[in-house]
């Protein structure tokens, strides 16, 4: 969507400060015994003190309040049973709908004592979401946005997953334009103030092929090596980018 007035802004970070706490809390909850499942109970009632919605439900019917991915899981894990382990990659994706505005954002974290890859990882993940962000500014072209998010994690010695975008938020939870985090020559949307979407680079250190698992929702790495995704909403301004869900 593209913010035309105060209020709609007021409500867009209103969706996204409930998006945000509720990462805050998952990330404090997440250690080596604890279940995905017992994670997505906690995002539900989350969301529910918070007067929100998850959107992945009322948008999809899907069978979590959040996605849940762990390791190579790249995006759209399902909550279940499964315990996480010492050294595991979880990454915490929510997306919540409150009185009419959407707001999505996710994090990976390490359960307990990380490798040298896994910091990596998520170093390299974080510093592609910056530079993705410094670069959406007006008169930009989502090319470009790309462009710079694929430079750094290519530095690093990381690849993007070219096959999963960002996207369009407000109204709804998936809304155009698509935002690729490499340089697509089709992504020449020129940025202009007020258009709000989200960034979020997969990042991988081995081959930046994916799969869709049988489940008919998670998303793998084929070559099964872990994956990070780092996301936020923001909204393209002229004094800099607006983290939507900025931690409070």
């Amino acid at each position: 969507m593209s913010v035309d007035t105060p209020e709609q802004l007021d409500g867009l970070r209103a969706a996204g400060a409930v998006v945000a706490a509720t990462i805050d809390a998952l990330r404090r909850a997440v250690a080596p015994g604890v279940s995905t499942v017992e994670l997505d109970r906690l995002a539900a009632e989350l969301l529910a003190a918070g007067g929100a919605r998850s959107g992945p439900i009322i948008t999809y019917g899907f069978p979590g309040s959040i996605c849940l991915c762990v390791d190579d899981e790249v995006v759209h894990g399902i909550p279940g049973p499964r315990r996480l382990e010492d050294g595991q990659l979880l990454t915490i994706d929510v997306a919540a709908e409150l009185d009419g505005y959407h707001a999505d954002a996710a994090v990976t974290v390490a359960v307990g004592t990380p490798d040298a890859t896994a910091r990596r990882l998520i170093s390299g993940a974080r510093a592609a979401l910056a530079a993705g962000i410094e670069a959406a500014r007006p008169g930009a072209t989502l090319r470009e946005v790309g462009g710079a998010i694929e430079r750094i994690t290519e530095a690093r010695g990381l690849r993007v997953v070219r096959e999963l975008t960002g996207h369009g938020i407000g109204r709804g939870l998936h809304e155009p334009p698509s935002v690729p985090h490499w340089p697509a020559p089709w992504a020449s949307t020129r940025l202009t103030p007020g258009l709000v979407f989200t960034i979020e680079p997969m990042v991988v250190a081995g081959k930046p092929w994916v799969y869709l698992d049988d489940d008919g929702w998670t998303v793998r790495t084929r070559d099964r090596g872990r994956c990070a995704h780092e996301e936020h909403t923001i909204m393209v301004a002229e004094g800099g980018p607006v983290l939507i869900t900025a931690p409070a």
